[in-house]
């Protein structure tokens, strides 16, 4: 279980965030609200991009709230800059578990293996900016799970994207969150996307209400 417990924030020496909250195993959790109420704060604080007064992190016991962004068994996918266009798909997928885009064998095996979860068999070679909006988000969702860390992070990386393509990538979330076993925080501003949620906190006041 991910485990968010008091984790205090103070920004500008104003405004004090407080936030409590977990997430099970194979659990998608949406976090909605509008922009600048502090959904992203919640993120940056379970990344380690930032660092709260107190309060912890745990997953599975494991409390992650003086590990450094690199330590923390987590991936992050953003809304935009997720990949490198100049780059091939197999080159950017590789990015996400080496420093180089050269790797062995097994390695561009686990990125053919990835590609088919996504639904983009056979992509390795084209260049990401041969690619739609969607695709290339599946793109940065395959460079995410290929990780295997267990806490996925999602910041509204489905922005922009057509209605069919955002529902497509919805469901697919859904489906990787549940084979894989992950902790799923997706936050969203759309009341649309909590239908593939298993709970639904929403940030009024500065902190996490449970829908």
């Amino acid at each position: 279980m991910l485990e968010i417990d008091n984790v205090l924030y103070e920004y500008h020496d104003s405004e004090l965030y407080d936030f409590s909250m977990s997430v099970e195993k194979g659990q998608i959790v949406a976090i909605l609200g509008q922009s600048g109420s502090g959904k992203s704060t919640l993120l940056d604080l379970t990344a380690g991009f930032i660092l709260g007064k107190s309060g912890r992190i745990m997953i599975d016991g494991l409390d992650m709230s003086a590990l450094s962004v690199e330590e923390r068994p987590l991936t992050i996918l953003f809304q935009h800059h997720n990949l490198f266009e100049h780059l091939s798909v197999e080159k950017n997928i590789l990015l996400g578990i080496s420093k180089t885009i050269t790797s062995s064998a097994q390695e561009i095996d686990k990125v053919k293996n990835i590609l088919k979860e996504v639904g983009l068999e056979g992509y390795e070679k084209k260049p990401a900016s041969s690619l739609s909006g969607g695709q290339q988000q599946r793109v940065a969702l395959a460079r995410a799970l290929i990780r295997k860390k267990p806490i996925l992070l999602l910041d509204e990386p489905f922005t922009g994207l057509d209605k069919t393509t955002h529902k497509e990538m919805l469901a697919l979330v859904r489906k990787i969150t549940n084979k894989k076993g992950l902790h799923t925080m997706m936050v969203t501003h759309e009341e649309d996307d909590c239908a593939v949620a298993d709970k639904v906190y929403r940030v009024e006041n500065h902190r996490l209400v449970l829908s």
